[in-house]
């Protein structure tokens, strides 16, 4: 479990890069009050899904405008063909704490 900052930190619509103690960067999501976490970069090319575009669940990757829905990391449009890993995220007495994922993407 990592910490990755307070609430009121993460304002709805934003998201915040975690590189500290994960494996490979994740991006946590408030898209309109729910956190949602993913791996952080697209499974296209490099780029940081955390830079991107949130509308509602689905995160629109700044490179080449491949889009995620945050609930199940699969795409929703080309060019990704390839689903992010999903992570558990939850507040705990106003921490934002990040449980990750180390299985395969669904």
């Amino acid at each position: 479990m990592i910490t990755v900052c307070r609430i009121e930190d993460l304002p709805p619509g934003e998201a915040l890069r975690v590189t500290e103690g994960v494996p490979a960067p994740v991006a946590v999501f408030n898209a309109d009050g729910v956190l949602y976490a993913v791996d952080d970069t697209c499974t296209h090319q490099d780029a940081s899904l955390a830079d991107g575009w949130l509308e509602g669940c689905l995160v629109e990757c700044p490179l080449h405008a491949s889009s995620f829905d945050l609930r199940t990391g699969r795409p929703t449009c080309p060019p990704a063909k390839a689903a992010l890993r999903t992570h558990h995220v939850e507040v705990v007495d106003g921490l934002v704490l990040l449980h990750v994922n180390v299985g395969e993407p669904a």
